[in-house]
Order: C-alpha cells, then structure tokens, then sequence
C-alpha cells in the first residue's frame, strides 16, 4: 500500500483498521516500553469528510494517478500559459516577444499654464511614487530647482493588485497624520494629499466623463480645472527645469542649456530604448531571442557610457544635465533590483569603476542650504529630520559632515532604497510568485553611496575635451 494512503484519506485508499494491542503488565515485572516508528494516520477522533474537490485534488497530486513526470509537465504548461496571461496584462509585448511600453497618454500643454506667481496657491500638485524611476526623474528636478513648495507631492505605493495605493489614514483608532518629507528627510509613501483618493486610479477619474485607462506616475494634477495636466515623465522634468523659474528656490540651475540641447537629445535617444527601457525588456521578456537582444543592448550601452566617464565628469562634460537624471534613476535600481529581479546579471553596476563613482556623485548633488525655505526642520546637534506634526523624529539619511556645510544634498532623499525593493519584489508576482524579499546589496547602501567620488578633478579635462565651461 502506498504511503499516501496513511497521510491522505481517500475512496481508492481507505483507512488501515487498526486494533487495541494494549496490554496490562503483570506485576512484580520490568516493563520494557518498546519504540515504534510514528506512523502518520489520517485517522481522528471526530474526522471531517473529505470533500470531492479535495479529495480529487489529493489522487490528482499524490495518488498513483498521476506520475511525477506528468505532474510536472502539468504544472509547468499551466503555469507557463498562466504566466503569459498576466505578462500581457502587466507588459504587453510585440510579435518577437520583446516589451513595448505605452505610449504616455497625457503630454503637457505649455502654454495652458498661466505664468505662476509668489505666494500664489499651488496650481499643479504631483503624484509620485518611490520604486518608479519614471517619477523619480519628476522627484529630483522638483528637489535640485527647490520646488517643493510651489508643487506639492502625494507620494503613492504599489497595492496588492498591482495598482498605485496611497496609505490609510487611519492607524487602530486613532486618526494619524502623515507629511510628505522634504528639504533633508527621505520621501516616504502618504494620503492623497490633494484630493483625498485611496488609489491614483481614484484620481484619474475624478475627471469630467471618468477614465478608464491606465493610471501611471509620475502624474500633474492641474488642483483648478480637476484634470491629467501630464503623466508623461520627460515632459515633467523639462517643465520643472525651466518652467517655474521664477518661484524656484533654486533657479540659476539649468538642466538643459541651450548650448547642451542637441547632445542631450543625443544621449537620451541612447539612454531611453538601451538603459531606461532596456531593463525592462530584459526583465518582461516573453521569448529568448527578445531577452538576448535586449540584454545584449544594454550592456553594451553600459560598457560604452563607462569608457565614455573615465575622462568626463556628466554626459554632457562638466554639467549635470536632464541626460544624467535620466541615466541615474536606473543605475540606482540596478544592483537593487535589475540585476537579479530582471536578469541583467553579465555585471553589477559597482563592477563598473565610473559608472559607480557617477552614480555616487549625482546621488550627493546638493544645493545651497540657504534656498532652503524648511530649513529650520533640520536639527543640526542630533541631525535629525523633524516631521510636521512633531510627534515623532525619524533618522535623516544626512551625515554631520553635510550639515557642517553650507549645501544640503537634494538628490539622497529622493532616494528611499528600501521602498525601491519592496515595490518591485513584493508586487511584481509573476517575476517573483514567492514573495521573498532579498538582502540590500552590500554596494548600493546609502553608507557606500555617500562615499568620496573624486569626480571633481574631471571638470577640468571636460572643459578641454568639449570646449565649453559652467553653462
């Protein structure tokens, strides 16, 4: 008899009758208590019948109904065929298998915007979230050009269906109030800060006539007209960069020169379908060949762009452009998360010598402390982040070296690396069904991100190579 019938009640299997062997010694005798083996037994004192559907599932699994080499030939055509229906909802691909990323639906208007004022009310209020690099772009420009004031942020979390959520507001019973950290804290996940939603789908239809597409961030909520002003990534930041200069806490900052136009239109055309895109359709690919030919493109775009900083301190010579926020929002996930979660594993970017201490040197890109209209929340004896209500303090990711200086780093708390894991290995069910939450790699922890770079002494050799100084 087959052991599962001792573990699995069933009509092919019935119990083992078993009988009393119990036996009284007889006294004035040594007893000797004899081992036996435990025997797992479906028996119970008041067992509960087996229902068809178990039953059936148990012969299908353990009986001798199936073998296990067509248990696993099963299990596999049902999970693969299980997996492509949930890719083409998460990443619809072409005919090759290769992801194709949709189109953003909502692009900026300019010229609908009047020209905005001091102490004028918030007209535009941004909805963000921390694992996206798309919105991590719109996080950084609104930080580096002080912002944060004039475009208040919500700051959303993937949900368990895959959609953004925003918090509850409510812990147990008591109402808690929870404040978008910024000017020195990390940016944490709050409330709709805007219009109250529980979902940024919520959100979207909260226009005239609803919406039913897809509710992707980053997004512009215009606050007076209640509609999508934009939730194409690259429109934002170019807005942010040039657009509210004149109630910017830092508007001297140019990410786009005129004079660097055409060379960072040139490098995003590399860095957009290889590097941006490229880890995508690596990790959504749906057939061998798209995955080859897209890991082979990024890779080679990475050891290019590595050669290409050994005697260049940015893309575009010796200045931060929107290029290098661009580039830096996937170097940050990339030992993160791309390299396991999106089998991009040829090379770590901490493998890469320049593209490391690159990506170091954005990740301490600072600004004036004295643009700072919030300064006052930094406490600089315990270098700790106050949050608005004050009832409770949280580590600030600033070192006391930093706030020893008159510049505060922008681009850091910009960057919650925990929230970046979580949002990709816990959400993204069909790359990781199990759940499990690696380690931080020892590379990207805030501790080696905030070490030396030496890229300074750069500047220099790119003032020489391209011929051009400080825009």
């Amino acid at each position: 008899m087959p052991t599962s019938a001792l573990i699995h009640p069933s009509p092919l299997h019935p119990p083992i009758p078993t009988t009393n062997n119990k036996r009284t010694p007889k006294p004035n005798k040594t007893h000797f208590r004899h081992h036996h083996p435990l025997r797992i037994s479906a028996q119970q004192t008041n067992p509960s019948p087996p229902t068809p559907l178990f039953t059936t599932l148990t012969n299908l699994l353990w009986g001798k109904s199936l073998p296990p080499q067509l248990l696993i030939s099963a299990v596999r055509t049902t999970w693969t065929s299980t997996w492509h229906l949930m890719m083409s909802q998460l990443a619809p691909s072409d005919h090759s298998g290769s992801y194709s990323r949709p189109p953003s639906k909502f692009r900026a208007n300019f010229k609908s915007l009047p020209t905005p004022r001091q102490n004028q009310l918030p007209r535009l209020h941004l909805y963000a979230a921390l694992p996206c690099p798309w919105a991590h772009r719109a996080l950084i420009v609104r930080a580096l050009k002080g912002l944060e004031d004039f475009v208040p942020v919500s700051i959303a979390s993937p949900g368990i269906d895959g959609s953004w959520e925003f918090i509850d507001a409510r812990e147990g019973n008591d109402v808690v109030k929870h404040y978008v950290v910024d000017n020195g804290g990390a940016l944490a996940p709050s409330l709709d800060m805007a219009n109250g939603c529980r979902s940024l789908r919520e959100v979207y239809r909260l226009m005239a006539g609803g919406y039913d597409g897809r509710s992707t961030a980053p997004m512009l909520w215009d606050v007076e007209r209640r509609v999508v002003f934009c939730n194409e990534s690259y429109d934002i930041i170019e807005l942010f960069n040039s657009g509210f200069n004149n109630v910017a806490g830092n508007p001297g900052l140019d990410l786009c020169p005129p004079s660097l136009k055409g060379k960072i239109e040139e490098w995003n055309a590399v860095i957009y379908p290889n590097v941006n895109n490229g880890v995508y359709r690596c990790g959504f690919a749906q057939s061998q060949e798209a995955y080859d030919l897209a890991v082979n493109g990024l890779f080679s775009t990475l050891d290019m762009m590595d050669d290409h900083l050994a005697d260049s301190r940015y893309l575009c010579g010796d200045v931060l452009t929107l290029a290098d926020i661009c580039l830096f929002t996937t170097l940050i996930r990339f030992d993160l998360v791309y390299n396991v979660l999106f089998k991009c594993t040829k090379k770590k970017v901490v493998e890469y010598s320049n593209l490391h201490a690159y990506m170091r040197d954005i990740y301490q890109a600072a600004v004036p402390k004295k643009r700072l209209q919030k300064a006052s929340l930094i406490d600089s004896k315990s270098c700790k982040i106050w949050v608005e209500p004050i009832t409770r303090v949280q580590d600030s990711i600033l070192s006391s070296d930093y706030l020893d200086c008159d510049t505060i780093p922008k681009v850091a708390a910009t960057c919650n690396l925990n929230a970046m894991i979580d949002g990709y290995y816990k959400f993204l069910f069909p790359l990781n069904p199990g759940n499990i939450r690696p380690v931080m790699p020892s590379g990207s922890e805030h501790a080696i991100l905030s070490k030396p770079h030496d890229r300074e002494s750069l500047s220099s050799l790119a003032e020489q190579r391209v011929g051009y100084g400080h825009a």
